[in-house]
């Protein structure tokens, strides 16, 4: 039966998910087709998938690399790369951040937008620290480890939630945040990083970053921080955009000492490409490390490269981010078994781990409501309590989509499910659609839902008789518009659309890319269990077939 798996359909090679033909259908600015990279060059976007706010370090000849994911668990990823390019998972800094009404999802709360926000990763004495800071919790918090691969990450936190921060320690051993919006301000931390320094320096350094802009304010104010030191000078890389037109442009401030004066500059105005800051190779090359926000698929890496001209640093070739990039290829976009995405047959074998790091969960895990032994080769789903719709179910586990089309499938024996009870796969954020089964009157039924425009609507169902079925989505980031496509199988081979293209838009709160979610919610009674024998992701089809 396993060999029957390996062998299905959906187990696709990642040829999409490298990006190589994705790159030749990206439009440009002015809506000509840009050519695609050469084979043996690396290219951009780095990675088509959500991997916002990063923060990148080097430690000798590694990078490593952080990123958001707000109200997913676990979470603050730490990835690594030898190379710049070919990056895979080696971490979460966190398993949960809090354990209150909202991350549970009890109550009618939730953390939608409200999880951990931009990270700041830092190597200082042997020792790596990831940062970042919520709005939930309303604290700044900071994870230690010295080995981000097995851990395990120590964790401190203290009061305020300090919004956009760098950390930074400087060469005379004092360490400071870089944080704010609009205002940008650095204060001083107390040497073992457990909170502000009494006394310390707590002063602006830049009063204004959309001042830039003239009398065209009003825009994105001036956040996502990164401060580094090059050439014996700081560096602060900040975002903005003026109050004409709402696209993110990099900004730069530069002083001789971290208090300042800065002086500030607009350094590149590209599609959108902004947030980041400056990472060298040790063979002295400099690039700046971006993000561009893309649509439903989520705010995809960009790799820039900079050259220096009279001290400060030029973003890009002729103001522009280039597509091809001078670095060999390698295995770009490639992240393997434990990478940013993977499928998955649920097999465990003494000593695995219970999930890839490609899985995140919706909120907080209920750990009693889930299990990889109880049917072994299986994940089951069960339910402790009664909800009204997904957005509130829990245990629904993650993975990301990605561009330019990618899709997911997954079979389930829904046996065990209950009247009122729904289990599916979704491409979710706030205006989801799935296809799953549900439970009705005793009868169960094939279903496509879609919430497209906010209130979720049954747009197709179709009588089931058996008890397993595999279900598939599939999602169209390019081109216009962006749509999940539907489908379902008995057998595992042929594949039947159900329903209609759901139109897909990156909305708040959820402030992610949508994700492929495998879910199980009860709307009258609780205590059901549903059982997911594989998930398979691979580049999307347009038809579903």
């Amino acid at each position: 039966m396993r060999l029957a798996r390996l062998l299905h359909p959906l187990a696709f090679c990642w040829a999409a998910f490298t990006g190589a033909t994705a790159i030749a259908a990206e439009p440009s600015p002015g809506g000509n087709a840009v050519a695609a990279a050469p084979s043996n060059r690396a290219h951009n976007p780095l990675i088509w998938a959500d991997v916002p706010d990063i923060a990148i370090i080097r430690v000798g000849k590694t990078y490593y690399m952080s990123s958001t994911t707000m109200h997913m668990s676990p979470g603050l990823p730490i990835m690594k790369s030898t190379d710049l390019v070919s990056w895979r998972m080696a971490s979460y800094a966190y398993e949960t951040l809090a354990d209150n009404e909202a991350f549970r999802l009890d109550n009618g709360k939730n953390t939608y937008g409200e999880g951990s926000w931009a990270s700041s990763l830092r190597y200082h004495d042997g020792v790596f620290h990831a940062s970042t800071f919520s709005a939930n919790t309303g604290r700044t918090h900071i994870f230690t480890t010295r080995d981000p691969e097995r851990g395990p990450w120590k964790a401190t936190s203290f009061e305020p939630s300090l919004g956009d921060h760098s950390l930074f320690f400087d060469d005379d051993g004092r360490v400071y945040m870089v944080y704010g919006s609009g205002r940008i301000s650095l204060i001083e931390l107390k040497p073992d990083l457990s909170g502000i320094k009494l006394g310390g320096v707590n002063k602006t350094i830049v009063e204004s970053v959309n001042a830039l802009f003239g009398a065209d304010q009003g825009g994105l104010k001036g956040e996502g921080s990164q401060l580094v030191k090059a050439n014996g000078r700081y560096y602060l890389f900040n975002i903005a955009s003026p109050g004409s037109r709402w696209a993110r442009t990099v900004i730069i401030s530069r002083a001789d000492a971290i208090d300042g004066p800065y002086e500030s500059r607009i350094a590149l105005d590209d599609r959108g490409i902004a947030q980041g800051g400056l990472i060298d190779t040790p063979d002295g090359k400099w690039y700046a490390y971006l993000f561009k926000d893309n649509g439903a698929v989520g705010r995809i890496p960009y790799l820039v490269p900079v050259t220096w001209k009279d001290g400060w640093p030029v973003l890009g070739t002729d103001g522009k981010a280039p597509m091809t990039l001078d670095i060999p290829a390698g295995g770009q976009g490639v992240s393997g078994v434990s990478g940013i995405v993977a499928s998955d047959e649920f097999d465990r074998r003494p000593g695995d781990p219970a999930l890839p790091l490609a899985w995140q969960w919706n909120h907080n895990p209920r750990l009693d409501d889930w299990s990889l032994t109880q049917r072994p080769g299986y994940l089951s789903l069960s339910t402790s309590r009664v909800v009204a719709a997904l957005p509130e179910a829990t245990n629904t586990l993650t993975q990301r989509t990605f561009g330019p089309k990618s899709s997911a499938a997954t079979s389930i024996d829904v046996s065990g499910m209950n009247d009122g009870d729904w289990a599916g796969l979704a491409a979710f954020q706030r205006q989801y659609g799935f296809v799953g089964v549900k439970m009705s009157d005793g009868a169960r039924s094939l279903v496509m839902v879609s919430a497209e425009t906010d209130k979720p609507e049954e747009i197709a169902a179709v009588p089931l008789s058996g008890k397993t079925v595999h279900l598939r989505v599939d999602t169209e980031f390019q081109p216009a518009p962006e749509v999940a496509r539907f489908s379902y199988s008995l057998d595992g081979k042929s594949w039947t659309p159900i329903g209609r293209p759901s139109r897909l838009a990156y909305t708040f709160p959820h402030f992610m890319g949508y994700r492929f979610g495998l879910f199980y919610y009860s709307t009258k009674a609780a205590g059901g269990r549903v059982d997911f024998d594989y998930y398979r992701v691979g580049p999307g089809t347009k038809d579903g077939r």
